[in-house]
């Protein structure tokens, strides 16, 4: 949802509709999205959650500092992306990501301040976690009485 980089900050969730912005909190490297009229607050994503961006993405290239002509990246031209939890084995690295429809991933804490993008759809979640949707058993059909 938020990465551990940004829980200390004010968050909630994401809503279908919110307008975000990438923006910084705290540090540079702890990046999020924020709610454009909410600009301290951390909006939570779940994964899964579908998002629509206004522009293509752009993000800091992992030499960027080394070379400043690698600065930023630019997705590939895609304005859809869908969120994803990556690395979650690894303990004390950004697990909050965008996928894009051509299967890149980048880093949400990669991605450059002021951005925006709009909550399409959030994922489906069953009211009871514990509740898996199974079909129902086929019941054998009764046979009418009715003789010929």
């Amino acid at each position: 949802m938020c990465d551990y980089s940004i829980r200390h900050v004010a968050s909630r969730r994401a809503k279908v509709g919110d307008r975000l912005v990438t923006t910084t909190f705290d540090k540079p490297e702890n990046r999020g999205f924020a709610a454009v009229r909410e600009p301290e607050v951390a909006v939570c994503l779940l994964p899964g959650t579908e998002l629509a961006l206004e522009s293509v993405v752009e993000y800091d290239h992992v030499f960027g500092r080394l070379f400043p002509s690698l600065r930023s990246r630019k997705t590939g031209g895609h304005k859809v992306a869908r969120f994803r939890q990556v690395n979650m084995n690894e303990v004390g690295v950004h697990h909050d990501a965008l996928e894009f429809p051509n299967g890149k991933s980048v880093l949400v804490a990669s991605l450059l301040p002021g951005q925006h993008a709009t909550v399409l759809q959030l994922p489906a979640i069953p009211s009871d976690a514990r509740q898996v949707e199974r079909p129902e058993p086929e019941m054998p059909q009764e046979r009418s009485a009715v003789t010929a």
